[in-house]
């Protein structure tokens, strides 16, 4: 990963998480159109009748509506939130910027979401390393995000880029990882004008990670 600076991950906000959210939001942080862009992503990645992990999940987790899937998991940090989701089997309270740790054996899902989210995390890297430890060979990550977020929370790094390089800055965090490959980006913003601009950026499980090597 490029040099970094020192207050990449710094937050204008660093109460704890815990406090912040506290209070449940049942709302949306993207519009639909946008929603139907990452539902899309799911379609085509996640395989139909696979465990899936909804990392930093709410109270909904996009996922297509039509497909059935074995099992899935949702991880995030209001429990009312996660309680509200309809699609998740089973959930957990966790926040990965104290504990990026994830309570699961290696090669457990078949797929993982972390959608519009990315931005929050002050231990990206991290993060990533464990979901790729938790997904089976060759499983994808999609990691989607738009333009919008909660200015506090969001790690500085991210407010001093543009879309662009918010693509390259999350590539980084797969390189980095050292247990991703096929690392590529995708612009699938509605083609509207008054539509929240959507990006993924999507990679493969390569297995257990070895320290410095990359996919």
């Amino acid at each position: 990963m490029p040099e970094i600076p020192e207050d990449a991950f710094r937050r204008t906000d660093e109460a704890p998480d815990e406090e912040f959210y506290l209070t449940p939001r049942l709302v949306t942080h993207i519009d639909e159109r946008a929603i139907a862009a990452v539902t899309q992503l799911y379609q085509e990645f996640f395989p139909p009748g696979g465990e899936i992990l909804d990392l930093m999940s709410s109270w909904v987790s996009h996922l297509p509506p039509e497909v059935v899937y074995r099992r899935v998991i949702g991880l995030g940090m209001n429990e009312v939130e996660l309680r509200r989701n309809e699609r998740l089997d089973a959930y957990m309270v966790q926040n990965l910027n104290a504990n990026p740790e994830l309570p699961f054996g290696e090669a457990e899902f078949d797929g993982a979401g972390i959608c519009v989210s990315i931005d929050y995390l002050t231990r990206p890297v991290e993060v990533l390393r464990e979901v790729g430890r938790v997904l089976k060979a060759d499983a994808p990550l999609i990691v989607t995000f738009s333009n919008r977020c909660f200015p506090t929370k969001a790690v500085e790094i991210w407010h001093r880029l543009d879309d662009q390089g918010h693509m390259k800055l999350v590539e980084d965090y797969f390189q980095e990882a050292g247990n991703f490959r096929n690392i590529r980006s995708l612009d699938r913003s509605p083609r509207r004008v008054f539509s929240d601009p959507l990006y993924a950026v999507v990679a493969e499980s390569a297995g257990p990670y070895v320290g410095g090597l990359t996919g």
